[in-house]
């Protein structure tokens, strides 16, 4: 079996860096495409996410594409065999549901253990490849006194972002399990992707984490809006699950995103 020292086991994609190069990447993120670019982007041999349900066009695995364009050995696990944003879960626990070619060629499959996969993966050459243009994942959506952006990645919020409504394109699940990684901020409301609702419910995971901090939180479900495209969370999303602080506002599953900001924006 590969070495640990051959391995980056990390909790999101965002938390991948220099010290990655050369590794097998085995990460609690979604396996779009903005997960996989900030992957892609560090060197390894291979990549490891979780499906987050597949979800609407496929986004939950559409990174995969990417990094076989880039000929990186992906794979995702199954939302249902470890919990999303859980990094370790993922080694410890995943099950794979989907590969790209280059994965397929060194005989990954579906259905394979994460530690199996990735002793194929470590055949790999390491690639370098040019980061991914990632300068349009933050966008204003909504004009008027109160801020409304459309972020294609939770990590995207600023301190700026304090009192705002920020709909994410970034699965519910908190990092690690951590209620501390649930948003930056204390901002007036936020809208995540459920991935799935997955293994323990984890897809949803950030909506209580919020109401102890007071703050309105739902998730869309993955089959209405795309992962990973906090625009299509807003444009295309129908909440999923929401909190009790978001109750109070009037808000319940089966509504849409743009309903949740209006009721958000009016009380």
């Amino acid at each position: 079996m590969i070495s640990t020292v051959g391995l980056s086991i990390t909790d999101s994609a965002t938390q991948v860096g220099g010290s990655a190069r050369g590794t097998v990447v085995i990460c609690g993120s979604h396996a779009g495409t903005f997960a996989a670019a900030c992957v892609a982007r560090w060197g390894v041999r291979g990549v490891v996410l979780n499906d987050a349900g597949v979800g609407l066009d496929a986004a939950g695995v559409a990174g995969l594409l990417l990094l076989e364009e880039l000929g990186i050995p992906g794979a995702a696990v199954s939302h249902d065999s470890a919990r999303i944003g859980v990094g370790q879960d993922t080694w410890d626990t995943g099950v794979l549901s989907h590969v790209n070619r280059n994965a397929a060629d060194l005989g990954c499959r579906a259905g394979m253990s994460v530690p199996d996969a990735a002793d194929r993966m470590w055949l790999s050459r390491i690639v370098d490849a040019e980061p991914a243009d990632l300068s349009e994942s933050r966008s204003r959506v909504a004009a008027g006194p109160l801020s409304v952006w459309a972020l294609d990645s939770a990590s995207l919020v600023r301190a700026e972002d304090a009192g705002s409504i920020v709909l994410t394109g970034s699965h519910g699940g908190l990092l690690g399990g951590r209620a501390e990684t649930a948003l930056k901020v204390d901002a007036r409301a936020a809208v995540f992707n459920d991935a799935g609702g997955g293994r323990d419910g984890a897809g949803t995971s950030r909506l209580p984490a919020l109401d102890a901090r007071d703050i309105a939180a739902a998730t869309v479900a993955s089959n209405t809006a795309r992962i990973g495209d906090g625009r299509s969370t807003y444009a295309d999303g129908v909440l999923s699950a929401v909190n009790c602080r978001a109750r109070t506002l009037g808000a319940k599953p089966g509504m849409t995103a743009r309903e949740f900001v209006y009721l958000s924006m009016r009380n």
